[in-house]
C-alpha cells in the first residue's frame, strides 16, 4: 500500500492497512495507524503519530520542527487522531519544550485548504477550519468549534465548544462556548444558534444559553457580578455550567 516512488525512513512504522502516495516522504519516528491514507507529495517528519482512517491531501506538511526562536532541536511530539481529514497546503507544526512538547489534534476534525496549526496548540473533535484559518502556538480549540474563513487566533487564546468565528475574525482573546464572534478585532455577535441548531440542541436550551449570553454581554453588568447570576443560572443547565466554567477559567480574558 505503499507507492514504490514514496520516500520511508527505516525507523516509521506504517500499519500494513495505510496507504502513502506518489512523492510522499515520511520521515523518521512517524507511526501510522490502519486506513489513514497519505495522498501524493505529503512530507510528515517524527516524532509524529497520526491514528487509524485519516485523510491527509497533495502538499501538506504534517509534523515540522515549530516556527518559534526558543526551539532548539528537542524531540516534541505532534499527535493526530482518527478520521481526521486535512487538506491541501496545511501545515501542523510538532510543540515546543515550553509549551508541554506536545500539538495534539483529536477526531473527526475537517482541516480545509491552507490551514496553519502552531506548535503547542490543541484541537479538540469535530471541529470545521475554513480555507486559510490560522492558529498561534498554544492556541485551544473546543469541540464542534468552527473557525471561518480567514480567521485567526492569537497566541493561548482559547474557543470554546461550539464557538463559531466568521470570516476574517481575529480573535485576541478567549471566544466562551456557544458563542460566534466576527469583526477585526472579534466582537460577540450572539449565540452560534444555527449551529446549534444542527447539532439538535432544544430550543429550551438555546433560550437558556441565549440567556446567558445577555447577562454576559447585554445587562451592562461587571464581569464579576454576571458571573454571579450565570451560578444560578447554571444549577438548572449543564450547558451553562460549560459557559460558567469557561469564563472563570480564561487566563486570557474573555472577548467583550
Amino acid at each position: 500500500m505503499i507507492d514504490h516512488r514514496a520516500v520511508i525512513d527505516s525507523s516509521a512504522e506504517i500499519h500494513e492497512t495505510a496507504i502513502v502516495g506518489p512523492y510522499s516522504i515520511i520521515g523518521a519516528n512517524v507511526q501510522i495507524e490502519a486506513e489513514t491514507w497519505i495522498g501524493p507529495h505529503v512530507v510528515v517528519r517524527g516524532p509524529t503519530r497520526i491514528g487509524k482512517r485519516n485523510k491527509i491531501y497533495q502538499f501538506a506538511s504534517i509534523g515540522d520542527i515549530p516556527q518559534d526562536k526558543k526551539y532548539g532541536g528537542e524531540d516534541t511530539l505532534l499527535e493526530i487522531g482518527n478520521e481526521n481529514v486535512i487538506r491541501e497546503y496545511t501545515t501542523i507544526n510538532r510543540g515546543t519544550v515550553q509549551g508541554g512538547g506536545v500539538t495534539r489534534m483529536g477526531d473527526h476534525n475537517w482541516i480545509m485548504a491552507y490551514v496553519h496549526i502552531a506548535h503547542d496548540c490543541i484541537v479538540g473533535h469535530h471541529t470545521t477550519f475554513a480555507n486559510n484559518a490560522s492558529l498561534a502556538g498554544h492556541a485551544t480549540i473546543g469541540d464542534y468549534a468552527t473557525l471561518g474563513g480567514y480567521a485567526l487566533v492569537a497566541q493561548f487564546c482559547s474557543v470554546g465548544t461550539y464557538g463559531f468565528c466568521s470570516v476574517a475574525s481575529v480573535i485576541h482573546k478567549d471566544v466562551p462556548p456557544y458563542v460566534l464572534v466576527a469583526g477585526h478585532m472579534a466582537k460577540p455577535v450572539g449565540i452560534n444558534h444555527v449551529g446549534l441548531r444542527r447539532a439538535n440542541f432544544s430550543e429550551e436550551v438555546i433560550r437558556k444559553l441565549r440567556n446567558a449570553y445577555k447577562l454576559l454581554y447585554r445587562q451592562g453588568l461587571r464581569f464579576e457580578d454576571s458571573v454571579k447570576e450565570l451560578k444560578r443560572l447554571a444549577e438548572k443547565s449543564s450547558e451553562v455550567q460549560i459557559f460558567l466554567d469557561f469564563l472563570e477559567n480564561s487566563s486570557r480574558g474573555i472577548i467583550r
